[in-house]
């Protein structure tokens, strides 16, 4: 498994396609907390059931008024055909081309592969990296470890103001 970034690194920005002929940039979310995952490929079974998930959990996720996006290296064209199939309500961004240049910047590029690690981010509402865990490849890591780094990320700032970077082996 990759070294991903870790808490405390300001996450790098980035502007992908999230459709043929639209981009959406990291900067654009700031001042909500984002949570931000790679995943090897639309179409392979684990990947669905995450993806999937992350869509059934979405509710959850706003509670802290968060934004969701999901990134692999696959096409615009093919994020959009899954997104559908999926009932998708959040965003599938295209680190295309270069090929996984996004995934590589957060630690998250199976070079051997050519497709990104199962990989989570929760990001503040700066754009810092809160919270970071990589799964191995062939299993859906869940929504917990996430659900947990935002509840601990809203109670950091309404206990001190201040947010300090956590790390959870879930």
């Amino acid at each position: 498994m990759a070294s991903i970034l870790a808490p405390g690194t300001q996450a790098p920005d980035f502007t992908l396609n999230v459709t043929p002929d639209q981009k959406l940039s990291l900067k654009e979310m700031r001042g909500k907390p984002t949570v931000l995952f790679f995943y090897p490929a639309d179409w392979s079974p684990v990947c669905g059931d995450q993806t999937s998930l992350y869509n059934e959990v979405l509710p959850e996720f706003q509670k802290y008024e968060a934004e969701v996006v999901g990134v692999s290296v696959d096409g615009a064209w093919c994020h959009a055909a899954f997104a559908k199939h999926q009932h998708l309500h959040y965003p599938l961004l295209a680190d295309f081309e270069p090929k996984g240049a996004v995934a590589k910047a957060y630690g998250a590029y199976r070079n051997n592969d050519g497709c990104a690690e199962r990989a989570l981010f929760v990001l503040d509402e700066d754009g810092k990296i809160f919270w970071s865990y990589c799964s191995p490849v062939a299993v859906n890591p869940g929504a917990d470890g996430i659900l947990q780094a935002l509840e601990d990320l809203q109670h950091a700032r309404k206990n001190n103001g201040n947010v300090e970077s956590t790390s959870h082996a879930k």
